[in-house]
């Protein structure tokens, strides 16, 4: 106990130094949002990843698809690193970082509103991402219960409130870049952390190949009469495993707190360094937690999941590592669980300033009065998000378990077309953008409510999900095709940051 809380000080510690270290880039409204526009690869990388994969992924996700799928949950990971990570880097990254600068907008809702001139866009988003963020940060505090409950004999929710308080110290101090520094080290531990915990789970089953064995004599019928199927390639229902895959890996084109990452990269060539990295580190992270879910019905005999749901897979299997190892796992997850809460509490708070208060409610807003709104509204939002999570966690009130589940599925079914559109295509119009946020935050909040009307494909949240950020992809441009052109003059001025010239060395580009 004493070697854990040593190691959990250690880390809460380091920060909190960081956060006030960083205070002097948060002295105005670029600096506290985006940190200057001047972050390199590797914090922009990693504030990517831990912010993309939490306690939900680590406890959750990977306890649920990996008791459900077996091995073949590695798929996800798998999705994660190529298609969540690569390729939003390949496609978006660039753009979003060049337009949004042109533009002069530091938040998506600003960036819609100005991309498309349009007031009501940018509140309409504003609110889009007020409802469906709020219950996912509460969903956050969820993973950390049972972990605790395993290492500590404490109060779930006296560990609620401190890491929503440390979290909040540090944000408030140092704004986004003490959240990229502290991501960066978030990542390591996370990084370190998955590597050692899958090793030594493993271990505790005879290795790889005798783990492997076992997972594949393991039969359950009420999920597939086909033995070994846990062991297998694609596991025992690949359709529903690809509706995970699609909106697990597609879905972070369209979160907020994602994309805003790209709006602070500092270079090209960092573009390309964050790349590489932010891919690397979903391979490690992402797919080590999935492939370590995989194994959890190894444990089956320990785990009554009719009882404790699936959130008690991974403690589980946890359960019986060294004190040290524990104490590693609790700061992974705080680790993962931190990054993520900070990058949305300033999400939240740097969106309803910008794009709902200033020059809407309050008209004459000054630097110094965004900045303090911005750090008066994180505590607010870390405090409902509290609040929420403990209604939560103490009275079992499923609608607001529900609510986080479809967060995801509403979040990116209404903004990854329009946003992807919206940097690639000039014909792209605002009744599109509207459709677009009805039908993604609409469809998802309907098949919460009434799930049960909904074909079977579509009764899961996750394959609801997934279809919303589809139907997105071919909504929005049928719509643009249909409604009346934007105007031309404005388009051509906006996609005119994609073909300004600038004169570079040859070392940085070869001549005819």
């Amino acid at each position: 106990m004493i070697i854990k809380i040593i190691m959990l000080l250690v880390f809460f510690g380091a920060m909190i130094v960081i956060g006030f270290y960083c205070r002097k880039h948060a002295t105005d409204v670029n600096g506290f949002v985006l940190g200057g526009r001047s972050v390199g690869p590797w914090l922009t990388a990693f504030a990517y990843g831990t912010s993309y994969f939490s306690a939900v992924i680590f406890v959750g996700y990977a306890g649920q698809f990996g008791w459900k799928y077996g091995i073949a949950s590695t798929w996800i990971g798998i999705g994660n690193a190529l298609v969540g990570s690569m390729l939003a880097w390949v496609i978006l990254g660039r753009r979003t970082r060049v337009m949004t600068q042109h533009l002069d907008s530091a938040t998506m809702p600003e960036f819609f509103g100005t991309r498309f001139q349009s007031k009501g866009l940018k509140i309409s988003a504003s609110v889009i991402v007020f409802i469906f963020l709020i219950p996912y940060t509460a969903s956050l505090y969820n993973g950390l219960s049972r972990l605790f409950g395993m290492a500590f004999d404490i109060d779930y929710t006296v560990c609620m409130i401190v890491m929503a308080v440390l979290t909040g110290i540090y944000v408030i101090a140092g704004g986004y870049m003490a959240t990229a520094v502290n991501d960066f080290l978030q990542g390591i531990i996370m990084l370190v952390g998955i590597v050692v915990v899958i090793g030594a789970v493993l271990k505790t089953n005879g290795g790889f190949m005798e783990a492997l064995n076992g997972l594949a004599g393991i039969q359950d019928e009420t999920v597939s009469n086909q033995p070994g199927v846990f062991a297998s390639f694609f596991g025992p229902d690949p359709l529903n495993l690809l509706g995970v895959v699609i909106l697990t890996s597609l879905g972070t084109w369209g979160l907020p707190q994602m994309v805003q990452k790209f709006y602070a990269i500092k270079s090209e060539d960092s573009i390309k360094k964050g790349t590489i990295i932010s891919t690397l580190f979903a391979v490690v992270v992402s797919g080590g937690c999935y492939f370590l879910g995989g194994f959890g019905r190894l444990f089956s005999n320990q785990i009554d999941i009719a009882a404790n749901g699936y959130d008690s897979v991974i403690p589980t299997m946890l359960s019986g590592l060294s004190p040290i190892l524990i104490g590693l796992v609790v700061i992974l997850v705080l680790s993962a669980s931190m990054s993520t809460l900070s990058s949305l509490v300033m999400a939240s708070s740097s969106t309803l300033t910008l794009d709902v208060l200033k020059g809407h409610v309050v008209k004459d807003m000054d630097e110094k009065k965004q900045v303090l709104t911005m750090r008066v509204l994180i505590v607010v939002f870390i405090a409902v998000s509290v609040i929420i999570a403990g209604i939560q966690y103490k009275s079992n009130i499923t609608f607001i378990a529900q609510l986080m589940g479809v967060s995801w599925g509403a979040l990116a079914g209404a903004f990854l077309a329009p946003f992807l559109y919206g940097l690639y295509w000039k014909r792209t119009t605002k009744a599109a953008c509207y459709v677009s946020f009805v039908f993604g935050a609409g469809f998802m909040v309907i098949n919460m409510l009434a799930r049960g009307s909904f074909p079977v494909l579509l009764q899961s949240p996750i394959n609801a999900g997934a279809f919303a950020m589809l139907a997105g992809l071919v909504i929005v441009p049928v719509v643009s095709l249909v409604t009346p052109k934007p105007e031309q003059k404005w388009v051509e001025d906006t996609f005119a940051c994609y073909s300004k010239k600038i004169q570079v060395s040859v070392k940085r580009s070869l001549s005819d």
